[in-house]
């Protein structure tokens, strides 16, 4: 336990200088966020194998503080990127971090999933690190709108714990029609579906 002491410091925000898809990044955070101290092993495995054409129009869901988002932007500068959290604090995070790191083609706003996601924007990519306790509903509430989201021929691509490869797998499978497993590393699997 921290002492009353503690407190003022423990409240200003946190800064991390990573390299994501080849980009240099500041990002600032906050205790209460996803991994406030560092790029969580998930995100740092998906970003190795994650492919993004220039013109790409994305979703990170779930975007936290940004770094997939903000990585992903920066590898699509004729693209945008959209990015969702049901976290105020992540979103008002990204947005900071989009303006620190001088990035102007992508926005974060507050939704659940898809909830506040415009229904006439078509994607070509929706990337996400899925939460571990994801559960089976919410799951399927997200892959049916990410469907319906993507454009014909566009991909949903997510990182998830190895305890959920299978049911990521078989979801993928029964809403797509297909699935890739991009790499399985210890720790986490990178799965991937088409939009035929």
């Amino acid at each position: 336990m921290f002492i009353r002491s503690d407190i003022p410091k423990l409240k200003q925000d946190l800064t991390i200088q990573t390299n994501l898809l080849s980009h240099d990044l500041t990002l600032k955070t906050r205790w209460g966020v996803f991994s406030p101290r560092s790029i969580d092993d998930g995100t740092l495995l998906l970003m190795k194998y994650l492919k993004v054409g220039e013109a790409d129009k994305c979703l990170d869901l779930g975007c936290g503080y940004g770094p997939i988002g903000l990585a992903v932007a920066k590898s699509c500068p004729k693209g945008e990127v959209h990015m969702v959290d049901k976290d105020f604090i992540a979103v008002e995070l990204s947005n900071t971090n989009a303006k620190l790191n001088h990035i102007d083609n992508t926005k974060a706003y507050l939704s659940d999933a898809f909830l506040s996601v415009n229904k006439d924007n078509y994607f070509d990519q929706i990337i996400s690190n899925v939460p571990a306790k994801v559960g089976r509903e919410q799951l399927s509430i997200i892959l049916y709108d990410a469907f319906d989201a993507l454009k014909p021929g566009g991909r949903i691509t997510f990182v998830t714990i190895n305890g959920l490869r299978h049911f990521i797998k078989d979801n993928f499978k029964s809403v797509f029609g297909n699935y890739k497993k991009l790499k399985q590393g210890q720790k986490y699997t990178i799965s991937q579906a088409v939009k035929e």
